[in-house]
């Protein structure tokens, strides 16, 4: 466990290559806003989350629940669910935009082409629209 990673794992790194080829400039993970977003946009009031399928606990292919201690990880995929929809809300009644790019977009099966999804963050970032939720093609909605 020791070696996962909370910043600076590989779907952000290439989220964040796409967006600042785009000319959108970001801060990283500002302790100072609910979840610590892994991208802030101050100029747009909006903040960009990387959630990685298994530990959000996404209904998509790249998501399964582990066989060895069940209930343990059940308690833990539930409760970062409701810290993520928590934090969400807390950002959203504070007039900040949230954004959600799921692992599954990134890679897998379902995967979306780079371009696509840095198309998707930058039109959202241009528009008046609260939320955004981009997720691979064969995801199930939330």
């Amino acid at each position: 466990m020791a070696s996962i990673r909370g910043k600076d794992t590989k779907p952000e790194l290439v989220i964040r290559s796409i967006l600042h080829k785009r000319g959108l400039r970001f801060r990283l993970h500002r302790r100072d806003l609910p979840g610590k977003p892994d991208l802030v946009f101050p100029k747009h009031r909006a903040v960009l989350f990387v959630h990685g399928c298994f530990w959000h606990g996404h209904n998509c292919h790249l998501f399964s629940m582990p066989r060895s201690r069940r209930d343990f990880w059940q308690q833990k995929i539930t409760r970062n669910c409701e810290r993520d929809l928590e934090q969400r809300q807390t950002l959203i009644e504070s007039g900040w935009r949230v954004a959600t790019v799921w692992e599954c977009a990134l890679m897998g099966r379902s995967r979306l082409h780079v371009a696509e999804i840095g198309e998707y963050c930058a039109a959202w970032l241009k528009s008046e629209v609260a939320e955004l939720d981009v997720r691979g093609r064969e995801a199930e909605p939330l």
